[in-house]
């Protein structure tokens, strides 16, 4: 099944605010509390949010539009790691942050997760980076699955915030064609 992908719009803000509050609860440990995942849908995954990303020269936001509800999105980070974990684990630089890469869960299984990386990566590659990197919880097991069969290699380990608690994720990295 071949998926419609394109870059965002600032128009995208709130559907991308309503699909992050579907898709990220999915991405968290079981253990994560609702008010943990409400924070940090409030301070990093809200419309405004969105909004300002939308407008970042450095981010780049991809959106698999189904000419409806949008039905995955990842977005894309052209700077160097600020954390500190991350940048030294990483041997390919220039590396563009794969910060989210999330498909509703009625589209699991379909594809739709595989066309979106693959669209991201061309999109990271278009930069001129060397490579891609991204962090993914160490118990989501599915998403590292997925991250492997992408290409990525596990190079380290970072800590993520999720509302009052410290989640670890592992630092994921692929070189870019």
């Amino acid at each position: 099944m071949t998926h419609s992908i394109r870059r965002a719009t600032a128009d995208d803000a709130g559907p991308l605010a309503e699909l992050a509050a579907v898709t990220f609860p999915l991405a968290c440990p079981p253990s994560s509390s609702p008010s943990d995942i409400a924070a940090h849908l409030a301070n990093t995954l809200s419309e405004a949010h969105f909004t300002r990303y939308l407008a970042d020269p450095d981010i780049t936001i991809l959106v698999i539009d189904a000419d409806g509800p949008l039905t995955g999105y990842s977005l894309l980070v052209d700077r160097p790691a600020a954390d500190p974990d991350v940048s030294s684990a990483l041997t390919l630089v220039p590396s563009v942050e794969i910060s989210t890469c999330y498909v509703h869960p009625d589209y699991h299984g379909l594809g739709a997760a595989a066309e979106l990386m693959h669209a991201s990566l061309e999109a990271a590659a278009a930069t001129g980076a060397a490579g891609a990197w991204l962090g993914v919880n160490s118990q989501n097991a599915r998403a590292i699955c997925f991250y492997g069969k992408s290409g990525f290699r596990k190079v380290g380990t970072k800590s993520f915030r999720l509302g009052s608690t410290v989640e670890h994720d592992f630092v994921l990295e692929r070189p870019l064609p």
